[in-house]
């Protein structure tokens, strides 16, 4: 029976040379498909300066080599990936081998980091020695076994420190890692897949995922979704928090209730463990912009790119890719997938749009204040777009693509029409069935907006609903967290005011100063709302989101229009604007 796996992960530490040249920036475990490949295994992120970033890459490989020969290990492959300053170094291993994969590729890089800086390794004959006393400890000849019975049957298998799972939900059965059946002994009729979607992007993944579980739930079926606000069951909300990575997932599609899923996928968890499935009937990537770079070697959009597709990896063979023909980047990294694909943009003379209805590919699109869906032979659906309560009758072009992106997922999983459109004409743009995702409101016969945009992308979008929408007046709540440099405040800020609102008012929030003083942060908005023309006093400052929409409540009047873009004190803006609501 393995160790336990508290003892196996600080079983060895491998000490690496103190270097600023060489930098050993992360190891981790992978578990799923990632950004570079669809391999299990492990990886390290290592910093270099001075250094030719391939004659690294060299060495590693020689020395992982030796390492993999002495461990006998031949099955394991490598990769690697070159980034501005670094590089990434990553091995294969077997489901129940991943901590040890970890010190092996430290290893590796121990003895690279010497070899190129000239100092005298650690004994080899030692550290391999080590390495197979906790390889020893980690073995777990069951789980392999299990897992080379489920691949034959092409049953997902889900494992973690705890627990095994093959198959999802409905279709599921659950074991503890160290109580494992033969299998021969596992009821293999009674497991099965589900349709289970991935939905990745910059902007538009919640409401994604909540306008496709609508859909879903509209076909009778019991639909489940993870997000970065919770795991959420038909009507019941497993637990609250940020589950966009694998253990959301587990979570969810362990549940015998399940019999749809929609998974949110974030970047973090894509990078720090790759995926939690190798067998999605589909995937949705919603658009790509600049957000959250420099981390885990991710430090433009193009790697950022990349790294959203990881999703496509994890497509079945008879899955299908539902991808934004309006975004450059979407584009040009889906077509580097051989994976049936769905393409969606806002104009019906896209190249994608037109290249799909000539070969007789799924496609959707959008034209004169209607959406439709072509299934490769016929206009399958049309459903004009004042149908759909999110897109604000077709102002909302952002949530138009994310009507055609949910669309496109739900005919890739095999919902009937009626149930598509039933879904999304009774999904409201309410907190209740969106929150914080353009929540509109009627107040004192003004329409005001709730977002809880934070990067430019999705800010920007924002502002250009408003400066679409008839108003007299116009007012903007806007707040920043600290951990965004000084130009991040100014070039977000300058988004939001775009759609040139009378007032705005910057409100403190105290929880995200990270390292900043008070004050800080609302006066770099003033500042560049003064910088782009706004008189002083049209701008305000306020302790808080909440302070800040009860200012803007008491002056609104009829034909008004407000954006609050609230990144805390959520439920205290809801209930200031509910309660006097028209």
């Amino acid at each position: 029976m393995p160790a336990d796996i508290e003892i196996i992960e600080e079983y060895l530490t491998i000490p690496q040379p103190e270097s600023e040249q060489l930098i050993l920036d992360d190891s981790r475990r992978i578990t799923g498909p990632g950004m570079i490949w669809d391999k299990r295994g492990a990886l390290v992120d290592v910093l270099v300066d001075g250094f030719d970033k391939a004659g690294v890459v060299a060495v590693w490989k020689s020395q992982i080599a030796r390492v993999l020969r002495a461990l006998d290990w031949q099955e394991s492959l490598t990769n690697h990936r070159i980034f501005e300053d670094g590089v990434t170094l990553l091995i294969s291993a077997p489901i129940d081998l991943l901590y040890s994969a970890v010190f092996v590729i430290e290893t590796s890089w121990h003895l690279t980091a010497h070899k190129l800086l000239e100092l005298e390794p650690q004994n080899f004959d030692k550290l391999i020695a080590d390495l197979k006393e906790v390889i020893a400890m980690e073995a777990n000849p069951a789980l392999i076994a299990l897992q080379e019975a489920a691949d034959h049957r092409s049953i997902d298998i889900l494992s973690d420190d705890d627990f095994v799972s093959l198959g999802h939900g409905n279709g599921s059965q659950v074991w503890g890692v160290n109580a494992l059946p033969a299998p021969e002994d596992v009821e293999w009729d009674r497991l099965h897949n589900l349709p289970v979607a991935l939905i990745t992007g910059t902007n538009g993944k919640s409401t994604s995922v909540r306008l496709a579980t609508a859909i879903g739930e509209a076909a009778g079926m019991v639909a489940g979704s993870t997000s970065t606000d919770y795991v959420k069951l038909g009507d019941e909300i497993l637990d609250h928090g940020d589950y966009s990575g694998p253990g959301g997932a587990r979570m969810l599609l362990r549940d015998k209730r399940l019999q749809i899923a929609f998974l949110e996928t974030a970047r973090g968890g894509i990078l720090r463990r790759g995926l939690p499935l190798f067998q999605a009937r589909a995937a949705l990537v919603t658009n790509i912009a600049a957000d959250h770079l420099g981390q885990y070697g991710v430090n433009t959009v193009e790697a950022l790119a990349q790294a959203k597709f990881a999703v496509a990896r994890a497509v079945s063979k008879d899955g299908v890719l539902i991808l934004n023909a309006d975004d450059p980047l979407v584009v040009e990294n889906g077509e580097t997938f051989d994976k049936v694909k769905c393409w969606f943009s806002l104009d019906p003379d896209n190249i994608k749009i037109r290249g799909a209805r000539e070969n007789g590919w799924p496609c959707c699109w959008f034209e004169r204040g209607d959406i439709y869906y072509f299934d490769g032979e016929n206009i399958d659906v049309k459903i004009p777009a004042s149908d759909i309560a999110i897109t604000m009758g077709g102002s909302a072009r952002f949530n138009v693509q994310n009507a055609m992106g949910a669309i496109g997922l739900a005919k890739a999983m095999g919902i009937g029409n009626e149930a598509i459109i039933k879904g999304l004409n009774e999904f409201s743009a309410s907190p209740d069935d969106n929150p914080g995702r353009c929540n509109e409101f009627v107040v004192k016969g003004a329409r005001i907006f709730v977002d809880f945009a934070h990067n430019p992308h999705a800010i920007a979008a924002m502002s250009n609903l408003i400066e679409n929408l008839p108003s007299k007046r116009r007012y903007l709540l806007i707040c920043h967290a600290g951990d965004r440099s000084d130009q991040d405040i100014r070039d977000l800020t300058k988004g939001a005011i775009g759609f040139a609102p009378d007032m705005v008012v910057a409100a403190e929030i105290e929880d995200y100063l990270r390292g900043r003083e008070l004050g800080d942060i609302p006066t770099l908005i003033a500042a560049e709302c003064s910088a782009n023309g706004l008189p002083a006093d049209a701008v305000k400052i306020t302790p808080s989101p909440g302070d800040g929409t009860k200012l803007i409540l008491e002056r609104l009047e009829e034909g008004d229009v407000a954006l609050i873009l609230a990144l805390s004190d959520r439920d205290r803006v809801f209930e200031l604007i509910e309660a006097v609501q028209d």
